[in-house]
């Protein structure tokens, strides 16, 4: 299983494009974090992937998650509200792999990808990693949370 975590560095250069923003998923730029699973060609693996996420809903909303789903050029909100994406454009920007193929991307709330799998991740190892970040702590500690 390929898991590559893209957060962590101390300085970011903002000229490299893997610390760009998600253009076609600006709209959720610093209020959600975004999960996007790409659906493979049986759908085994993407529907293991919304089985882990979706069975605890509460966990979702604590992180400020919205869950997406695409399938072809489709986009499907599993978890969260998302009108009008292009599910062609958002595999284009996290340069997704061919069409058919599972992956599940985590974008941040500054719009940026912090994780790319390549196998389906618990909804621990997911909310753990989400929980690490600067910001989930930020938000954790706001009064209104």
């Amino acid at each position: 299983m390929s898991k590559t975590l893209l957060y962590g560095a101390t300085k970011i250069d903002e000229t490299n494009s893997a610390y760009a923003p998600i253009e076609s998923l600006a709209a959720f730029q610093w209020k959600n974090r975004v999960f996007v699973v790409l659906a493979d060609k049986d759908n085994a693996r993407a529907a293991r992937q919304e089985n882990q996420l979706l069975a605890d809903r509460s966990a979702l909303d604590e992180r400020d998650l919205v869950v997406l789903k695409i399938s072809g050029a489709a986009v499907l909100p599993l978890f969260g509200a998302a009108d009008g994406l292009d599910g062609e454009a958002i595999r284009r920007d996290l340069e997704a792999a061919e069409i058919g193929e599972f992956a599940a991307f985590l974008v941040g709330k500054d719009g940026t990808v912090k994780l790319k799998v390549s196998e389906p991740i618990t909804d621990g190892e997911l909310f753990a990693i989400i929980d690490s970040m600067p910001m989930r702590a930020a938000d954790v500690l706001k009064p209104d949370k």
